[in-house]
């Protein structure tokens, strides 16, 4: 089963294009949601995050997601902290999607691919593009928050031109027409390959 890493920066369009691919039958592991879920289901991450943060990590309905934001908001290396935490548990998670997954190849979609270094166990790699404008108008639709925060959550992520450079395949999404004859394409591609 070929392993392919879908990422792009924010606005960029990733779940537009993950759910085109979903159209071809394809199983898509979205790494953000799956974190999520395994940081208020998992008791290997709960125990290790008490351990870490203390026991406000936690509330009785989960993961005190607020108070985790507030230690890690300026803090590069408490972040690094929780994510040693979450992402050995979100790989296992993986490997058990993948051994169920039906089809030629599985996508796993994770804004951040390449600063977890989570490329080097993919087959190939797609990363979703688009204008920086295009991208802030979409933010500010989806989201309503400031042009300026948008553009500090950009600067917390790796730039663009890296993220092309390291991939095997890109996606330009601007007009959704021509978004959808790409995906087509690298499916395609991926399929013969």
């Amino acid at each position: 089963m070929k392993i392919v890493g879908l990422t792009g920066g924010i606005g960029s369009g990733k779940t537009t294009v993950l759910k085109m691919f979903q159209n071809y039958g394809i199983s898509c592991y979205i790494a953000d949601i799956e974190a999520k879920r395994l940081m208020n289901t998992s008791d290997i991450i709960r125990v290790r995050l008490i351990e870490e943060f203390g026991e406000d990590s936690y509330t009785e309905t989960g993961l005190n997601r607020n108070f985790l934001a507030e230690i890690v908001f300026n803090d590069p290396e408490k972040l690094k902290r929780i994510n040693s935490i979450v992402h050995p548990e979100v790989h296992r998670d993986f490997t058990e999607f993948v051994k169920s997954a039906k089809g030629d190849y599985v996508i796993y979609e994770s804004a951040i691919l390449f600063e977890s270094k989570r490329e080097t166990s993919c087959d190939a790699v797609i990363t979703v593009t688009a204008p920086i404008e295009l991208r802030i108008e979409r933010i500010i639709k989806r989201d309503g928050i400031s042009k300026s925060d948008i553009l500090l959550r950009m600067n917390n992520q790796l730039p663009e031109e890296i993220k092309v450079k390291k991939s095997d395949y890109v996606i330009e999404n601007i007009d959704l027409q021509d978004t959808k004859c790409q995906v087509l394409t690298v499916h395609n591609t991926i399929l013969n390959n």
